[in-house]
């Protein structure tokens, strides 16, 4: 069993045999028919991921990974918030005609701040620090911008990184105010070990631990079924990423720069609703 899978297991078995529902209070999300979408969920969920020992994807249900790294890509290095520049279609219900998501994401990435060394965003910020002062306890992201919010088509989910330097390691903690545990766990744990591991490589560090913080881990009432059915799945080993280490610019990566091997799966064929 792979060590994604368990926790995914820990954690979804947690939630429906000992959470807490919100169908007593009003809720913002609906189905697409109108009907109010309640949850069941646990508060405050840590869960921590090795990646110096394994890849952390799912295998009890397919991560269309490649499709995670394109998102990652799209806020992490072009740092956009346009879906007209993004090759999948998973932001398309937050976005207004010309495309845009607002003051989202990727636009809190790349809006620059003064510092000492001259005027840079968070990413390049990251990176002048992994690299120049590797020992600095000040290594992070933030993009939940409190003065940008009622700009925001969606307040940030995963919102804030850090990173930290350990041993020639490069460790990192994702902050996450709620998490769909069906439709995107997995899919932003994939990216933000990728996103680690690149930092890594391009500071000259290995990979580390990535610590996953959820305040708000939740099951929607319309998933529970296809939960049951993916938790029922044999898992299998996990598999061997690939990330190209001639790159040493985290500019010059490309959605080429990766691969998976040996990737196993169970069959999940089920259509899963997205509450906006």
């Amino acid at each position: 069993m792979s060590r994604a899978d368990e926790i995914f297991i820990q954690n979804c078995r947690e939630i429906l045999d000992h959470g807490t529902w919100d169908t007593d209070l009003p809720v913002r999300p609906r189905w697409e028919d109108g009907t109010p979408a309640h949850t069941v969920k646990r508060f405050g969920i840590v869960n921590r991921y090795n990646l110096a020992e394994e890849f952390p994807i799912l295998t009890i249900r397919r991560t269309f990974w490649k499709s995670a790294i394109d998102e990652l890509l799209w806020i992490w290095q072009a740092k956009s918030n346009n879906v007209h520049d993004l090759r999948t279609r998973v932001w398309d219900a937050w976005a207004d005609e010309t495309g845009s998501i607002g003051k989202a994401y990727g636009y809190q990435l790349r809006v620059k701040h003064h510092y000492p060394q001259g005027d840079m965003d968070q990413v390049d910020k990251v990176i002048w620090d992994l690299k120049n002062n590797p020992s600095s306890r000040r290594i992070m992201t933030n993009i939940y911008n409190f003065a940008d919010l009622s700009e925001m088509a969606l307040y940030p989910c995963a919102y804030s990184m850090t990173f930290n330097v350990c041993d020639g390691k490069l460790n990192a903690i994702l902050n996450q105010r709620s998490q769909d545990m069906l439709a995107a766990n997995n899919w932003n744990v994939v990216q933000y070990a990728v996103l680690t591991m690149m930092f890594a490589q391009i500071s000259g560090f290995e990979p580390g631990e990535l610590v996953h913080v959820i305040s708000d881990a939740h099951i929607y009432d319309r998933h529970i079924p296809m939960v049951e059915e993916i938790l029922a799945h044999d898992p299998k080993p996990a598999p061997h990423f690939w990330l190209d280490p001639s790159v040493d610019d985290f500019y010059a990566f490309t959605r080429d720069s990766f691969h998976i091997e040996n990737y196993e799966y169970s069959d999940f064929s089920g259509k899963i609703p997205v509450a906006v």
